[in-house]
């Protein structure tokens, strides 16, 4: 009921805004489209679509609540962009999916480069499809070391995929496109379920546990069935929660943090570790971070990076050091990939690395090579 109260104020509010321009219809979900009888020049076409956007994006109240949401939107012309509807509406939609990637409260008119974009997103999505059947999708990781001891504190997982054709693809690439269509649940289960296993493997005869590391997606916080999709393969594994983590970035956690919160609640129940990657990429990190229950903080590599010519970046990671430090916490940096970044990192009393200044990340079968001879 609230949320179809929500979209007939919405629908008030483009009837509003567009008033005696053109017609306003729903299309289904939350999308509404906006059909106006030209001549329009762009410019006029840009500043109804920023009015639109500021409209919509206004509280609401529902049954007395606060509610507050965004609005994208994507433009095509007629002829320019098509003659019939269909076509119009179809390039309409894909400069709306270009606008949202662009960030929240975007507008986007249709151009053919975004034809070229969609087909090579409607590849990547095939290709994806058929890496989740063949087993395409793989793992390599990568330890974080102690700095005082040389131990291997922890690994984290990383998702590699290497295409027959086209060879190695960047996550960066492809789990965007998950996300979008609900490939997610598929590609955590693969990757949680093999990082389950190296770990259970790897930890059966070590005196010193390593802890596994696994990447959330932001898409993914606050899900009960992520919670009883990881309870699950934890227990069909067999593997210890106690060496099994999982790192949000701080980013996905900002949005809504106490959702956040009691979601990281209900991982930290089942036993498992819970670490906040890029800290200090968020820009109010302090305002929430005793209100998590997080076992580490991983700092953002642009810190580590500049921290050695840098006063600015240098002070950040002595900060955020000393911080953890108060809280118990434990404290990695990223991207360390050169001995004069150790040795600030060491300086400043940073207690864990991970970078290439110990080792690239690697598959298992090396790893487990290199753990044996390694405490």
């Amino acid at each position: 009921p609230a949320g179809d109260a929500l979209l007939r104020q919405v629908a008030d509010r483009l009837r509003s805004t567009v008033g005696g321009l053109g017609n306003v219809g729903r299309l289904g979900g939350d999308e509404f489209q906006v059909i106006l009888p030209g001549p329009h020049k762009k410019d006029e076409l840009a500043h109804l679509a920023h009015r639109i956007i500021e409209n919509l994006s206004q509280p609401y109240s529902i049954d007395g609540a606060r509610v507050t949401i965004g609005a994208s939107v994507g433009i095509s012309i007629c002829p320019d962009n098509g003659t019939t509807s269909e076509e119009l509406i179809r390039n309409a939609d894909l400069a709306l999916y270009a606008s949202k990637n662009g960030g929240r409260g975007q507008f986007r008119f249709y151009s053919s480069d975004l034809k070229d974009e969609e087909e090579v997103r409607q590849m990547m999505l095939d290709d994806l499809r058929i890496a989740l059947e063949e087993g395409q999708l793989m793992l390599h990781y990568q330890p974080v070391v102690s700095v005082k001891t040389g131990h291997v504190v922890c690994l984290e997982a990383l998702m590699r995929w290497e295409h027959p054709d086209r060879g190695f693809v960047s996550p960066g690439q492809f789990i965007p496109v998950a996300e979008e269509v609900g490939l997610i649940p598929e590609v955590f289960e693969t990757v949680l379920t093999r990082a389950c296993e190296a770990s259970k493997e790897w930890n059966e005869d070590r005196d010193r546990p390593v802890v596994v590391w696994v990447n959330l997606s932001p898409s993914q916080l606050g899900s009960v069935a992520v919670v009883a999709q990881i309870s699950r393969i934890m227990e069909l594994t067999g593997v210890d929660p106690a060496v099994i983590g999982f790192e949000v970035t701080e980013s996905g956690i900002l949005p809504d943090p106490e959702q956040a919160a009691v979601f990281l609640s209900q991982l930290r129940d089942l036993g498992t570790r819970i670490a906040i990657d890029d800290f200090g990429t968020g820009y109010s990190s302090l305002g929430y971070l005793q209100s998590l229950p997080v076992d580490t903080v991983k700092l953002d590599r642009s810190f580590v990076v500049r921290a050695g010519d840098d006063p600015r970046s240098r002070a950040i990671v002595g900060s955020v050091v000393e911080l953890a430090k108060a809280m118990s916490l434990s404290c990695v940096a990223e991207g360390v990939e050169t001995t004069d970044q150790l040795d600030v990192m060491v300086e400043l009393g940073c207690p864990a690395v991970q970078g290439y200044v110990f080792a690239r990340p690697a598959p298992v079968d090396e790893v487990t090579v290199w753990l044996a001879d390694r405490p």
